[in-house]
């Protein structure tokens, strides 16, 4: 049997991952400090020869143990956005339609679908705008070219300039100045959160207004003349249809249908008619019907947003963030616990996924070492080193199955260690390998999670014990819905990173 999954599903799908955000912890980590190391999931060269996430169970977990730290998604945050489609001057656009197909394309587009067509634009002003008619007809099936900028921002349908180039607007949204901030792009506009609900006054004059079924009957905007046919007089007739109340003026030059004008667009109609009378040589007027009830009043449905885009930055702002590290990793994890506490949702603001070591002397230390403690009795743990804060003296650190794989996926039985053992406060940890490696001991002195220099109290981010401190998140929970891989990226004080990620439904 044939079947679809309807355009409407995906945009229900994004609105519902929006309303989410609210009731589940998201976050946006970054991982992967070490892409060029011998091990599971990393290879040299990385960055001229990314590789494409594997998407099963095994690489997921991995991806968790190479996080480094992760901001929590918020409202704020999170938007739905569409294909950007910048206005310029002596371009065609396409007109809004609700009947565009593969058998019926838009004629600027090619579009087989709306939501592929050129129909909306985003002016100098980051006004957004959907076009109600372009000037075409089945004489001039192309329409005409956009000669001026649409600016206003009123409720109506109006000409841009001074002379009439076919072309009517209908004024939507401002994207506002924080979102721009956040969220432009070359690529995608951001849509204003919670369009039915918000109490914002310019969105609802345009919400309410876009509503035929409380305000002025309005939701039928445009009758497009396909034919004019002949034999026609000037004159008002009504839409028919399943809706109510829609006339349509029309102008018959010589027989012929030039014009139609709607003069009360009715509220109700899911298709129409032009109810002319008849005539031997028909004309064929198609009414286009609006989205729900009329334009403006459901913009996730009008402009197709199936698309979401999540914003995080990070910086240097807490020590959670370590700025002496890299990542090659972008992902978004759902949901991750406590790591000392089963079943508990973490629900702070940022994360760190890293251990930690309070150290007693300051040595050189380079990111990505590897660092070993023997233990004793044939017991010895391992990490990578992902940071080291010359000034509170502490060592971050991970563990991840390629220092138990060694360097690819094989399971092979080769006498490895693979016992991912915790690092101790009681032995000497030796960082790095050959000549240049260093021995370093852990300050058992420090149980807090700050620690004073000079008169001045530094926040660590994470609570120590003996000189050692846990991740803040349990890395074998939560669910990774994204992850991205990027060349490597060396963070330092002097830079932000501004992540945005888009999620497509």
């Amino acid at each position: 049997m044939a079947a679809v999954v309807t355009d409407q599903f995906r945009i229900l799908n994004a609105g519902n991952f929006v309303d989410s955000i609210s009731n589940d912890s998201y976050y946006v980590f970054l991982g992967l400090s070490n892409p060029t190391e011998s091990g599971f999931g990393r290879q040299n060269p990385w960055n001229t020869n990314v590789p494409n996430p594997v998407d099963n169970q095994q690489y997921i977990s991995h991806y968790s143990s190479t996080s480094l730290f992760g901001k929590k998604v918020t409202s704020s945050n999170v938007r739905r956005v569409v294909r950007r489609i910048n206005w310029a001057s002596n371009t065609s656009f396409d007109m809004y339609r609700h009947d565009y197909s593969s058998n019926n394309p838009s004629p600027i587009a090619r579009a087989t679908r709306l939501y592929d067509a050129n129909y909306y634009v985003i002016n100098s002003d980051f006004r957004v705008y959907i076009c109600i008619d372009n000037g075409s007809s089945g004489t001039n099936v192309s329409g005409n070219r956009s000669l001026y900028e649409p600016t206003s921002t009123g409720t109506a349908p109006f000409q841009a300039g001074p002379v009439d180039d076919g072309y009517r607007w209908k004024y939507l949204f401002t994207v506002s100045p924080s979102d721009i901030i956040k969220f432009d792009s070359t690529e995608y506009i951001a849509v204003p959160n919670d369009w039915a609900t918000t109490t914002n006054s310019d969105i609802q004059v345009i919400r309410d207004g876009g509503n035929s079924t409380v305000s002025n009957p309005n939701q039928i905007r445009k009758v497009y003349i396909e034919d004019g046919g002949s034999g026609y007089t000037s004159g008002t007739y009504d839409i028919l249809g399943d809706g109510d109340g829609a006339k349509v003026s029309i102008t018959a030059t010589n027989g012929v249908i030039t014009s139609a004008i709607v003069t009360d667009g009715g509220y109700g109609y899911t298709y129409g008619f032009v109810n002319l009378g008849g005539s031997s040589d028909p004309a064929k007027l198609i009414p286009i019907i609006p989205p729900s009830k009329g334009h403006g009043y459901d913009i996730y449905k009008e402009l197709g947003a199936d698309k979401v885009l999540i914003y995080a930055r990070f910086d240097d702002s807490t020590k959670e963030f370590p700025t002496d590290t890299s990542f090659a990793q972008v992902g978004i994890v759902k949901n991750p616990e406590q790591f000392s506490g089963v079943g508990i949702t973490f629900t702070e603001n940022s994360f760190s996924s890293l251990y930690a070591a309070r150290l007693t002397t300051s040595p050189t230390i380079t990111i990505g070492d590897e660092m070993t403690q023997n233990q004793g009795s044939g017991v010895i743990a391992k990490g990578y080193v992902a940071s080291f804060d010359t000034e509170t003296q502490v060592l971050k650190y991970f563990q991840d199955r390629s220092l138990s794989f060694g360097n690819d996926e094989d399971q092979t039985d080769s006498n490895l260690s693979s016992k991912i053992n915790a690092f101790v406060s009681g032995s000497q940890i030796t960082i790095g390998t050959g000549g240049g490696a260093v021995g370093v001991t852990v300050d058992t002195t420090l149980n807090e999670n700050y620690i004073i220099i000079d008169n001045k109290k530094i926040d660590l981010g994470v609570t120590f014990s003996s000189g050692l401190a846990n991740p803040e998140i349990n890395k074998k929970t939560g669910d990774i819905i994204y992850i991205d891989n990027r060349p490597i990226v060396t963070r330092s004080e002097r830079q932000k990173e501004d992540i945005k990620i888009i999620l497509e439904f």
